[in-house]
């Protein structure tokens, strides 16, 4: 029982307790009504890169929530467009919000990390796919915003991601809400279509997939490992290893 206690103690608490350190030591403990939420530099002008383009975001979300979880976002372009196309989904406003910020903006002060890049005419046919995923999330009322266990910003990730299964992507394990069901079933495929995954409510769950390794999902904190990549997947840490 100590050594069970000990273990949890280790893998939970541990790794949140450095999480919320690093926040409090670093720069992120700023007003997030006056954070930079500038442009990180990630995406070159849209004219000087004709090719389509797919790409998938995560930074670490507003205030003390940091410690724990991360924002996710999609932006595309198709071939020759002028502009990008950014969608969120947010707790404010309409939830699915397009072109609400910088496509490449830092989110209140943090800078993105690129979960997946896709471009040219491998991104060609992912982006009405993308788009109609966007068109048909049921989630999308006033209201069904829930930042724990979800739906929130993960979760309408996790659903696009999962209808272009050929992205070959994930979330990090500190994309809280990723494992909330949001098509209504416990049992599934993974987003990558590479495995299964199995959730109660987003509140518990096990996935198992070649692309988003081994994760137990315990009230939202995920830990697991990833063969593919090496790593180790930690609450509030994310990935320590390969990988972003």
């Amino acid at each position: 029982m100590r050594k069970s206690l000990l273990v949890f103690v280790i893998l939970l608490v541990a790794p949140i307790a450095a999480s919320a350190a690093r926040y409090l030591l670093g720069d992120r403990a700023v007003d997030w009504q006056t954070a930079d939420r500038s442009s990180a530099g990630l995406l070159p002008q849209p004219a000087a890169h004709p090719e389509a383009l797919v790409r998938v975001y995560a930074a670490r979300t507003v205030r003390w929530r940091g410690i724990f979880a991360v924002h996710s976002w999609i932006v595309v372009k198709e071939r020759n467009a002028r502009n990008y196309t950014r969608y969120d989904y947010t707790a404010w406003g309409e939830p699915i919000r397009i072109n609400g910020f910088a496509p490449d903006g830092r989110w209140f002060g943090d800078t993105p990390k690129t979960i997946a890049a896709v471009d040219g005419e491998a991104a060609d046919p992912m982006i009405p796919k993308i788009r109609a995923a966007v068109e048909g999330y049921q989630l999308r009322s006033y209201g069904d915003y829930r930042a724990w266990p979800g739906p929130n910003s993960n979760t309408f990730v996790t659903a696009v991601l999962a209808a272009v299964p050929e992205l070959q992507a994930t979330l990090p394990p500190t994309a809280i809400g990723k494992d909330f069901p949001y098509n209504g079933g416990i049992f599934g495929l993974t987003p990558s279509g590479t495995g299964i995954r199995i959730t109660l409510g987003g509140y518990l769950g096990l996935t198992v997939g070649w692309i988003e390794g081994l994760e137990i999902n315990l009230l939202g904190a995920v830990f697991g490992l990833d063969l593919r990549r090496p790593a180790v997947k930690l609450p509030g840490l994310g990935r320590l290893g390969f990988g972003y």
